[in-house]
């Protein structure tokens, strides 16, 4: 798969005395309330300890057995909400650095060409997993563990989903997403990539051919706006325009970009805009700052990055003669929590590129194949995460919405390792 980088990474190189200084710096808290914020419950303290002795090999063995995507969630989680916010020192000094030093241990792992798992001795049971990302890669990391013969089902030509094509490359390298899917594949795991269950393959035969299946699937493109203008040259879908930009694709966006939404993924379209060469970039959202949906660190380093943020704002049409010349936005007000927008309040802004974040719609075209109840794209599931067919269980994606679960790499990564426990302890059964 070609790369790209795009620019300088966001994260930067650490000495061998920046670690120890900052390893040396853990209390080890007896209640360790950074592996209690940690929603893969690493044990931080014992992973830390490891690295100030110079125990590499057992820092990332702590590391990756709690978590598979260990690696990518050193550069992609919000440490400062998670694990580092958590910290006893965060209130009255800086925080340890734990993303740091999670991502030196990883990636002196990466380096050293060691596989730390093997696979369990085999069951006789087999298992479909619908999707390559970061729950269905730990759902296979640890059913191959347990000694299941496990199948992964991607439609994209690599696994790693969000991992690989979705999380701008100066964030999240794609070699670390690759790494991190042959460490699962390592483990005697079958991936079929460029596989579109209900295209290339009927449903209903994962239901015949294996003991068990996880719908992982992930989440769709970005809705449409709905106004006027959205179909001339110029108007892009923000996970696409990342893809093509990761995969090393040309870009042509021109000097102007507008950005309409305010989650993490559109700061990783606006800034990856900014690095494709716009000199202008720009986020339109309809609600105030406070309503952001991105983590204040990308906030930040969006505005680091010369990014400009118009609140309370909502375009109304997209303006051009066969490619994008302007936007017409409006301000809104909030009317019972909802925005509406204001009459006489049109403007024109020159524009030669707008990029749509608002959102991911689900995909739900599996659920009816495989007999599974949903709500809007959200699987119903029990404390097991098995749905409404007995044999079919869901991670990831499919569990998250409506503001019940925050859809976090990390998030993911353990509704993987539940799914897996879940199935297991039921194949044995």
């Amino acid at each position: 798969m070609e790369q790209t980088q795009l620019g300088p990474p966001i994260a930067k190189d650490l000495t061998r005395l920046d670690v120890l200084i900052e390893a040396n710096r853990c209390l080890d808290c007896y209640d360790a309330p950074c592996t209690r914020a940690c929603p893969t419950s690493i044990d931080i303290p014992a992973f830390i300890k490891k690295i100030g002795t110079g125990n590499l090999l057992g820092s990332a063995r702590t590391i990756m057995d709690a978590n598979p995507l260990g690696a990518s969630c050193a550069r992609v989680c919000p440490t400062e909400e998670l694990c580092e916010g958590a910290c006893v020192y965060e209130h009255d000094a800086a925080p340890i650095r734990i993303g740091d030093l999670q991502r030196y241990a990883t990636d002196w792992l990466r380096a050293s060409g060691r596989h730390l798992f093997t696979a369990g001795p085999a069951s006789g049971k087999t298992v479909a997993i619908v999707g390559g990302g970061p729950a269905g890669l730990a759902a296979a990391r640890d059913l191959a563990r347990f000694g299941h013969a496990v199948t992964v089902f991607e439609r994209h030509a690599h696994a790693g989903g969000l991992n690989t094509y979705g999380i701008v490359p100066f964030r999240l390298p794609t070699d670390i997403a690759l790494w991190e899917v042959e460490e699962v594949a390592q483990l005697g795991v079958t991936f079929r990539t460029g596989i579109d269950i209900g295209g290339d393959l009927a449903p209903e035969s994962l239901l015949q051919n294996f003991d068990a299946v996880v719908l992982a699937i992930g989440m769709g493109r970005v809705p449409k706006l709905g106004i006027a203008g959205e179909e001339i040259a110029g108007v892009y879908d923000a996970l696409d325009l990342i893809e093509r930009a990761k995969c090393g694709e040309r870009v042509a966006l021109g000097a102007r970009v507008a950005v309409i939404g305010a989650g993490n993924t559109a700061i990783d379209a606006a800034t990856v805009s900014g690095r494709l060469g716009a000199a202008e970039v720009t986020m339109w959202y309809r609600r105030g700052p406070e309503e952001m949906t991105a983590y204040p660190f990308e906030v930040d380093f969006a505005k680091s990055e010369g990014v400009a943020f118009r609140f309370y704002r909502v375009p109304v049409r997209i303006e051009g003669d066969g490619r994008v010349q302007a936007l017409v936005v409006a301000r809104t007000e909030l009317v019972d929590g909802v925005p509406r927008a204001l009459a006489g309040t049109e403007e024109t802004v020159p524009i030669d590129a707008v990029v749509r974040a608002i959102g991911q719609a689900k995909i739900a075209n599996l659920y009816d194949a495989l007999g599974v109840t949903h709500e809007r794209g959200i699987a119903t599931v029990d404390d097991a995460l098995r749905t409404s067919n007995p044999h079919v269980y869901a991670a990831g994606d499919c569990l998250f919405g409506g503001g019940a679960i925050d859809a976090m790499v990390v998030s993911a990564a353990q509704a993987g390792k539940r799914v897996a426990a879940s199935i297991d302890r039921a194949l044995r059964e």
